[in-house]
């Protein structure tokens, strides 16, 4: 992970903006301690392979991440593992995913956990994107969940039905603002079942089914059982980052629901909405609907390497939307942007070495980053910089300046080594003699007869170069 920069850039900087979902607004961004950031990401539930739509919320929070080093802050950054707790439904409904997934696989449960999160581990690594700070797993923290569960209990804040320990949601007069729910049309001709008293209540710990055993499950002051899905982070983030931290980030299909419920938990057993600004990445979209792991109707970022594209390709590719706008993905978009990836790669590298960096350029770049994370206006002056009339050298270094919060390894990009045969460079050597003699039509000609062999010339100040089609 990139550390502060160091550069001869005035110290004149915009201020951070970023949009709070729970303020419904962009606003400064002003830490809780000077010089510090604490982030809580929710991770994955490790019962499937992360889809790529997935893969793009957590290269938002990456990107976030990378803003506020640039900006000088101190980063702490935790990310949970849901290995345990999380429903079919996120209504409290159904098994448990991973129990699930468990009989479809015939891994038991920790098996499958471990499976999953090494996979997750290896993709955040292939698309460039830091280990979190703190790593903290559900099942390694279920004396933190029962404590706070306690807690809520003795506060007033829970009821007891034959199936688990519920939170009673309408105790909190605040419940649901993040997402602004609609609590009474929600309960309006909602099915609540006869014990869940109300539609919005949702379980802080299960009890294990009594005519079977469950591979994960503990003893707990009301009964063998689990923890529920939403307990978990507020347990966890109220350990590592304190009852009051700077930012909560996760996909937008956790306002409603897990979000929402986080908030309530922790305003009612310490006061506070948890986090200072909820931040939320938006969804992929795959033929005009959300990837589901539970349906599978997903793609892996193994399935677009497999497909000859790269994960900085994919990395690439969500740098070009707004973390809060909706993305479709396409085949064709995704190629449009490996090729201009490559000829970004390729222009840096033949620009040689780096030496000073450009502060126009730079300072519009933190505009832009600092502008709630605008990264496509970031990459749109990127080519406004490849373009423009800045020395190489200069080019080079206020790219690279850039490549701390874009994460490409543009500076590790070395060109495919292709073993040219020798009679296509020999036809290279003759078009190029002809260019110098001005006999356009036979350089024309020669350039046509390599490209049906499958390469094409292309003409640099040093040069012509022979690339594979």
């Amino acid at each position: 992970m990139p550390e502060p920069m160091t550069t001869s850039i005035s110290e004149a900087r915009p201020p951070l903006n970023l949009f709070d979902t729970y303020e419904r607004k962009v606003r400064p961004f002003v830490p809780l301690e000077a010089g510090k950031a604490g982030i809580y990401c929710c991770g994955p539930t490790v019962y499937n392979f992360a889809h790529i739509g997935n893969l793009r919320t957590y290269v938002f929070e990456d990107l976030l991440r990378r803003v506020l080093i640039l900006n000088d802050y101190e980063v702490n950054l935790v990310m949970n593992i849901t290995d345990v707790g999380h429903l079919t439904s996120d209504a409290d409904t159904g098994e448990d995913k991973m129990a699930v997934s468990a009989k479809r696989t015939g891994l038991t449960a920790w098996e499958l956990a471990g499976k999953y999160s090494k996979a997750f581990k290896a993709d955040l690594e292939s698309l460039h994107i830091a280990s979190p700070d703190i790593w903290c797993k559900a099942t390694d923290h279920i004396v933190e969940q029962i404590e706070f569960i306690q807690d809520l209990e003795n506060k007033g804040y829970t009821y007891r039905t034959s199936d688990g320990i519920y939170f009673d949601s309408r105790k909190l007069n605040s419940y649901g603002y993040l997402a602004r729910l609609n609590i009474e049309g929600l309960q309006e001709g909602a099915r609540v079942d006869s014990e869940r008293r109300f539609v919005t209540d949702f379980a802080l710990w299960k009890f294990s089914p009594q005519d079977q055993q469950r591979e994960m499950e503990w003893e707990s002051p009301w009964g063998t059982g689990f923890p529920g899905w939403h307990i978990e982070c507020s347990a966890m983030a109220a350990k590592y980052l304190g009852d009051y931290f700077d930012i909560h980030c996760g996909g937008e299909d956790h306002i409603p629901i897990h979000h929402s419920n986080e908030i309530a938990q922790t305003e009612a057993s310490r006061g506070t909405r948890l986090a200072n600004f909820w931040m939320h990445g938006y969804f992929l979209q795959l033929n005009d609907s959300k990837m589901s792991k539970s349906s599978g109707d997903f793609l892996r970022l193994a399935t677009l390497i497999e497909n000859g594209f790269s994960a900085m390709t994919y990395r690439y590719f969500c740098l070009s939307a707004h973390y809060r706008t909706q993305m479709s993905f396409s085949w064709e978009s995704l190629e449009a942007n490996n090729v201009a990836l490559g000829r970004l790669y390729q222009a840096a590298y033949d620009w040689g070495e780096a030496t000073e960096i450009d502060e126009d350029f730079y300072n519009q770049f933190l505009a832009f980053v600092n502008d709630d994370l605008n990264l496509p206006r970031a990459l749109a002056l990127t080519w406004d910089l490849v373009k423009s009339k800045l020395d190489d050298g200069s080019k080079k270094a206020t790219l690279l300046a850039f490549d701390r919060v874009f994460g490409l390894g543009i500076d590790e990009w070395q060109p495919e080594v292709v073993e040219i045969p020798d009679h296509v460079v020999a036809l290279a050597d003759q078009r190029e003699a002809a260019r110098k003699d001005k006999n356009w039509q036979l350089a024309d000609d020669i350039r046509a007869e390599l490209l049906s062999e499958g390469y094409e010339v292309e003409d640099t100040r040093d040069g012509p170069r022979i690339n594979k089609t």
